[in-house]
C-alpha cells in the first residue's frame, strides 16, 4: 500500500477528490475514482480529478466519474482546478489556460487577496450537430420527440464538451431522478450515454434545474449542464442569452455571447479539506 495526498474541493456542491500530479502519480485513476467516491466507505465525491502538467497550457485536467468512467469536461471541476493551481503556486497565470479532453479552456480568476474565490470559464462554442454531440440523429435536436419508458417527451441536445439532454418541465422538485435518470443515461439514442437536465423556466433570466450525470447519478450541480441548459433555453425561446441558473448546490451565471458564440460560466470554487489515502495492494 502507498499513501497518496489529496484535496477535497467543490464548485457549488459539485465535489471531487483532487490529486496534484505535479507531485504525485496515480497508477490506476478509474480504480481510485471508484475507491474515493462512495459517500460512506469512501471519502465521498462525485468523482476524481487529476491536476497534471501540460505541454500546451498552464495545467491539464483529467476527470473521472464516480464509476471510474472518463469524462471529457467538468465545468465546476475546472474552476476548482484553476483555484488549486493558483492558490498552491503551480502557476500564477491569470487568466489561466487549462487543457481538458474537450480542448483548452481560458479561465479568468476572481481573487480575494491572493486567494481564488470565483472563476469565469470560457467554455467555447456549444456543439449542436446531433452526430457530434453525439446522439442518434442528424442536424440540430431542438424540441425533438423521443420515446422514453413508453412516454413521448421533448428534448433538446447540446454538447459542452460532453453530451447533454435538456427537458423543460413544470416541476423539478417532485421528480424521481434515481428512477428516471438512468433510463435517459442509458437510452440507445445516446451512444456515449448522456447527462440529463430537467429545467423549470422561472423567467427569461432565471432557470432552475436538477441534473442526472452519467456515471455519477444526481449531483448538486453540473457546470457544463448549466451551460447546456442556457443554450437550450435560448434555442427554445425561453431565455435571454444571459441568465442565472439555480442548482441544488448554488447559482451559476451563464452567458451565451453573441459576438463569438462562446458560452461563459461564472461561479464559486472552494477547498474543503486535505488528507491522505492508502491506495494499491
Amino acid at each position: 500500500m502507498t499513501t497518496l495526498p489529496f484535496t477535497k474541493m467543490h464548485g457549488i456542491g459539485n465535489d471531487y477528490v483532487y490529486v496534484d500530479c505535479f507531485e504525485n502519480t496515480v497508477a490506476d485513476p478509474p480504480a481510485l475514482a471508484r475507491q474515493v467516491s462512495p459517500r460512506n466507505p469512501g471519502i465521498g465525491s462525485d468523482g476524481l480529478i487529476l491536476i497534471c502538467p501540460s505541454d500546451v497550457a498552464d495545467c491539464r485536467m483529467e476527470m473521472y466519474n464516480a464509476d471510474g468512467g472518463r469524462g471529457e469536461m467538468c465545468g465546476n471541476g475546472i474552476r476548482c482546478v484553476a483555484k488549486y493551481a493558483f492558490d498552491h503556486g503551480l502557476t500564477r497565470s491569470n487568466p489561466m489556460r487549462v487543457e481538458t479532453d474537450a480542448g483548452i479552456k481560458d479561465i479568468q480568476l476572481h481573487l480575494e487577496g491572493d486567494t481564488v474565490v470565483q472563476a469565469t470559464v470560457d467554455m467555447g462554442e456549444p456543439i449542436l450537430d446531433g452526430r457530434a454531440i453525439p446522439v442518434d440523429a442528424d442536424g440540430r435536436v431542438v424540441a425533438a420527440d423521443l420515446e422514453v419508458a413508453g412516454e413521448s417527451v421533448q428534448i433538446t441536445c447540446v454538447s459542452m464538451g460532453n453530451p447533454h439532454c435538456v427537458l423543460f418541465v413544470d416541476d423539478v422538485t417532485s421528480l424521481d431522478l434515481p428512477t428516471i435518470g438512468p433510463v435517459y443515461e442509458n437510452h440507445p439514442f445516446f451512444p456515449n450515454r448522456v447527462n440529463t437536465e430537467f429545467v423549470r423556466v422561472d423567467s427569461d433570466t432565471s432557470l432552475t434545474m436538477r441534473v442526472w450525470e452519467r456515471g455519477s447519478g444526481e449531483t448538486a450541480a453540473c457546470g457544463t449542464g448549466a451551460c447546456a441548459v442556457l443554450v437550450a433555453a435560448v434555442l427554445n425561446g425561453h431565455s435571454r442569452r444571459k441568465a442565472t441558473v439555480h442548482l441544488n448546490g448554488g447559482d451559476l451565471e451563464i452567458e451565451w455571447r453573441e459576438s463569438d458564440d462562446h458560452v461563459l460560466m461564472t461561479g464559486a470554487a472552494a477547498e474543503v479539506f486535505r488528507g491522505e489515502i492508502e491506495v494499491g495492494s
